[in-house]
């Protein structure tokens, strides 16, 4: 896309932030939404410079309220409005869900920034952020059922690995909305910081990252344990380790991280994720949808 109207995405000294923006609207989802984001997701994947991803939302009020409850022309708010016979039909699939299976997929670490109320879509694309961050009068909501539909977004697999499945349970059943020091004491989020500091925060991490790691290794560990800490065996784990450590430890990255810190002084990492990632990356065979 060669412009975005309903995100931004501003990148500087290594760092990606993407801003959903619609702020007369508390920054509600759309599938325009959806699209830019996913598409702003591919430009940070394929640029080298960028080495971690901030996601917030527009003001102070509001990260995401949602999805669109009154889009502009009318129309269906949940989903396609196209009627179709076969559920396999990729005009059926979840909008949110879309976006997180990108969000999942991608090589760059995600740091959320969650400025204000986070509630439905809002709430479940951050799950598959691997840092969240939300200022003191954040909210929260997986209000689904008071709406009469159902977890999307995948959250059914993302929540319960997070909060536990008593925790998800709670939240999507009754749909209430909690506030941040729920969110904060059920570990939904990392830490809780007054408006004003929010993103100073969330920058010191993401500084923290592209300053002192190699870009290589972080794209791996974040694969690796999404994919593999799920579930599985053990075993499973322990291929992909060998084989990770066996490619990267003849690295150049390895001999400037062994290097820096015999020589203490900060890291140069040389090799990129566009063109030095393991030969065997990906190990995992892409789900459709069927």
């Amino acid at each position: 896309m060669s412009s975005y109207t309903q995100i931004k995405l501003d990148i500087a000294d290594g760092i990606a932030t993407v801003t959903l923006h619609r702020p007369e609207k508390m920054n509600a989802f759309t599938r325009t939404m959806m699209a830019e984001f996913i598409d702003a997701l591919d430009v940070t994947d394929a640029d080298d410079s960028v080495r971690a991803v901030i996601v917030t939302g527009e003001g102070e009020r509001a990260f995401c309220a949602g999805a669109d409850l009154t889009p502009e022309g009318g129309g269906h708010v949940f989903s396609d409005p196209n009627p179709v016979d076969d559920l396999s039909d990729e005009r059926v699939r979840d909008g949110g869900g879309r976006l997180t299976l990108r969000l999942f997929n991608s090589k760059k670490p995600l740091i959320g920034a969650c400025n204000g109320v986070a509630v439905g879509v809002g709430a479940t694309m951050q799950l598959p952020f691997d840092i969240r961050l939300a200022s003191d009068n954040a909210r929260f909501g997986f209000v689904f059922a008071r709406r009469g539909i159902t977890p999307e977004a995948a959250s059914s697999w993302f929540l319960p690995k997070l909060v536990g499945m008593q925790t998800a349970l709670e939240w999507c059943m009754t749909g209430r909305v909690f506030d941040a020091g729920e969110a904060l004491d059920r570990g939904l989020v990392r830490s809780v910081h007054p408006q004003g500091e929010l993103m100073d925060a969330a920058v010191g991490l993401a500084r923290e990252i592209a300053d002192n790691t190699s870009a290589v290794s972080v794209a791996m560990t974040r694969a690796m344990l999404w994919r593999i800490g799920a579930g599985g065996h053990p075993m499973d784990a322990h291929r992909i380790d060998s084989r990770a450590i066996y490619r990267l430890s003849r690295s150049a990255d390895a001999k400037e991280g062994i290097a820096s810190f015999l020589e203490k002084r900060p890291p140069e990492y040389p090799d990129t994720v566009g063109q030095n990632m393991p030969d065997f990356y990906p190990w995992w065979d892409e789900p459709g949808y069927e």
